[in-house]
């Protein structure tokens, strides 16, 4: 397939390289020009604007920060969609709301284009090593389609449904990593006033019955404030949506919520 890719930060940057390593004909556009330094000495191809890279493409991977950027990008002036031929597909790796990437694809459905739902998880490192984890949603068969080039930077490449359960399953997941952080940094800290060494407690909880992804993740970072820097604000975008999402279905979110809420608080980032 050729492919397009739009979002070339610290874990974008590093897909991109994958799928042109994986020898597929790679086109790459930027707001800012100076990221696309990094593929200088690579084959890819450098477009003018979104559109350009649309009417090059099979396949084009958004990896862009929020919603506004992927409407933007997608079908905003001169985007993807003002070109894009029948038969192509547009996949949303950007963390967004499902009814984004809905909306999106009824828009493209006009003019024949697909679109698929794909967040990824596994950061920047995970996506050079080719390791990340794909959520995939949409049609099965062009997910499929689409998996020789996932699979570039991606194992495993999950299929969880129609359009749009990708994103609720990344926001979920993003719901409870953020409920973790808050429980264990206050475990560290509870272990402190006990008199325990919290890098000791890490050590032994790392190989326990209460070991967590978020635990380690605080101990590789250097705690929950340095990490609120970082991600503060993208962990608090994602539980809005995904108590938008609770609260449309009626769904009681609970305790999670309520430990996601005293992290954010933490993180002086309250919902």
């Amino acid at each position: 397939m050729r492919v397009g890719f739009i979002g070339l930060g610290s874990q974008g940057g590093p897909m991109a390289r994958r799928i042109v390593e994986g020898g597929h004909p790679t086109m790459l556009w930027a707001r800012n020009p100076a990221t696309l330094e990094q593929f200088a000495d690579t084959a890819a191809t450098v477009a003018r604007s979104p559109a350009e890279l649309g009417a090059a493409c099979d396949l084009a991977c958004l990896c862009v920060v929020g919603d506004a950027d992927v409407y933007e990008v997608g079908c905003g002036e001169n985007g993807l969609l003002a070109s894009m031929k029948p038969g192509s597909v547009i996949a949303v790796h950007s963390t967004v709301h499902p009814d984004t990437c809905r909306e999106l694809a009824k828009i493209a459905a006009a003019q024949g284009v697909s679109v698929v739902d794909a967040p990824v998880s596994g950061g920047g490192l995970a996506a050079a090593a080719g390791r990340l984890l794909v959520m995939a949603g949409g049609d099965a068969g062009v997910v499929e389609r689409c998996r020789p080039v996932f699979e570039t930077y991606a194992d495993p490449v999950v299929y969880l449904g129609e359009l749009g359960s990708g994103q609720t399953t990344k926001l979920l997941n993003n719901l409870l990593f953020t409920a973790n952080l808050g429980t264990a940094a206050t475990a560290l800290s509870l272990a402190r006033a006990l008199g325990v060494d919290p890098d000791r407690l890490s050590e032994v909880v790392s190989r326990s019955s209460g070991n967590s992804f978020a635990l380690n993740a605080l101990g590789g970072i250097g705690g929950l404030e340095r990490l609120a820097g970082v991600a503060g604000a993208l962990l608090q975008k994602d539980v809005r949506l995904v108590v938008d999402l609770a609260g449309r279905a009626a769904g009681d979110a609970g305790a999670v919520l309520a430990a996601a809420d005293a992290t954010l608080a933490l993180m002086g980032h309250p919902r």
